[in-house]
């Protein structure tokens, strides 16, 4: 396993093996691979643009934020302690940088096959000029190199951003979120390159410990009476115009389900007191996640925020690890989700009105041909995001293509969005994405299904024009 692989990133990766459709393909990505980025969706930290201080460590910012790390290393059997994760009370963890960028090395051949060793690879490759494959020989070299240069002003937060092209990078904050680090970003090159999302799951899904003390916050922060259902809803509305100051242009939720629902307003004043009580079943608790898209949707159409709904994942499925080390620690997964139905209150009161715009994923991907696709093939206000989390992969992005492109087309899609906390890896992501929708375009100038000059338009759209249309950052 110490092998000394060299490091190259071959010029035509990803590409067709027909000779002739790979030439094609090569053609159409000479014309794109330089087009800036647009991040419209992610989870970079604010505070790194606001303030453009030195990232630190190799292992600070390239293992302990990335859950697709950790999630292969525990899998076979290296416990959350040894990576650094930083766990509850009494859980003595590794504080070893390099003894944890060590381990990481040692295991790195684990990575083989999966979108992690493409996008970990490019940024050895492309960000750090390194030449030599990552393994438990060469890590002290990695680790030394790496952190060395993270210390200069080129590597810096903002320089970074230059560097890597990206024109615009939407971060996601709970709507109890002072919003402190866009704030600061205010009268700043960064305002407007950098911009928020609104995501309100934190005082919407009645499921979590905190529901009842976030209600109770959501109320400190704007000065209405969040016990009664209408203040509730106000205190909602000025949230989001407070994060539309900051630039969002987007709302996020997270539900477990794409469940919508169109309850009366008694209903709603009903529900809503149970799930304030503490005392909501889990029955009650969909219920009111259900209604509250439909608010939400109803909260779109009056003030153009743009709504992703990003449904399906069975979050903090292994216990030992929520009440160890908290949410996000590669403990989520896919479960199966449905749409048509689920949508249809809502798409009953607000699907015709030309205001809104809702962006659909899904982690279930035998609903992209049979589902998804259909509803965006004829619902103006619904559009498919990418292939999204576990399928965010050379195979699940052509998976994609080839099951919804008959039936919804190019422009009822976003194009492509990251979705990372991984900020180093953002350029290798949307290259992925770029390569593949040029391969995927080959083919179908290959079979003279669409013209050369149709899939030179097309790539471009892809990579670059459907996400700013999408996300209304064309405005």
């Amino acid at each position: 396993m110490t092998r000394s692989d060299s490091l190259k990133l071959h010029a035509d990766r990803l590409f067709p093996h027909d000779k002739h459709v790979r030439g094609i393909a090569r053609n159409l990505y000479a014309a794109i691979k330089q087009l800036p980025i647009i991040s419209p969706h992610g989870h970079t930290d604010p505070r790194w643009f606001a303030y453009n201080e030195p990232f630190g460590n190799a292992t600070d910012l390239l293992i302990k934020p990335d859950h697709y790390v950790f999630r292969m290393l525990y899998s076979q059997g290296i416990p959350l302690e040894a990576l650094g994760i930083q766990g509850a009370k009494g859980i003595v963890t590794e504080q070893d940088p390099r003894k944890i960028w060590s381990l990481f090395a040692k295991h790195y051949y684990l990575f083989r096959g999966t979108p992690s060793r493409i996008w970990l690879d490019t940024v050895f490759h492309d960000v750090f000029g390194l030449r030599v494959a990552l393994n438990e020989a060469n890590a002290n070299h990695y680790y030394d190199h790496i952190t060395e240069l993270l210390a200069t002003d080129a590597y810096r937060p903002r320089e970074l951003l230059n560097r890597f092209n990206i024109e615009l990078i939407a971060t996601t904050e709970a709507a109890l979120d002072t919003l402190d680090h866009h704030q600061a970003m205010q009268s700043t090159p960064m305002q407007g390159r950098v911009i928020t999302s609104f995501r309100p799951d934190d005082v919407v899904d009645a499921s979590r410990h905190d529901f009842v003390e976030n209600i109770l916050k959501l109320a400190e922060l704007t000065g209405q009476d969040t016990q009664s259902w209408l203040g509730y809803l106000q205190a909602l509305r000025l949230r989001r115009a407070f994060f539309q100051s900051m630039g969002a242009t987007a709302t996020d939720h997270g539900h477990p389900t794409a469940r919508t629902a169109n309850l009366s307003q008694a209903q709603c004043e009903a529900l809503f007191k149970q799930c304030i009580s503490g005392q909501s079943t889990d029955e009650q608790q969909e219920l009111f996640r259900a209604q509250m898209l439909t608010e939400l949707a109803g909260m779109s159409i009056e003030d153009g925020m743009v709504m992703q709904i990003h449904p399906g994942a069975f979050r903090n499925h292994n216990p030992t690890v929520f009440q160890n080390f908290g949410r996000d620690k590669g403990a989520d997964l896919p479960i199966q989700t449905e749409y048509v139905h689920a949508l249809k209150p809502l798409l009953d009161k607000y699907g015709n009105h030309p205001k809104l715009s809702i962006i659909l994923f899904t982690l279930d991907e035998t609903s992209y041909a049979r589902e998804l696709a259909p509803l965006a093939g004829h619902y103006s206000c619904l559009k498919l995001g990418p292939a999204w989390w576990f399928h965010d992969s050379p195979e699940g992005m052509l998976r994609f293509r080839h099951q919804v492109t008959e039936t919804a087309g190019f422009y009822n899609t976003v194009g492509f969005n990251d979705d990372t906390r991984a900020f180093l890896s953002i350029p290798a992501r949307h290259d992925v994405a770029r390569r593949i929708d040029c391969r995927f375009l080959a083919e179908l100038i290959a079979q003279h299904r669409i013209t050369e000059e149709e899939g030179y338009e097309l790539a471009h759209d892809l990579s670059y024009t459907l996400a700013k249309k999408a996300y209304k950052l064309d405005k």
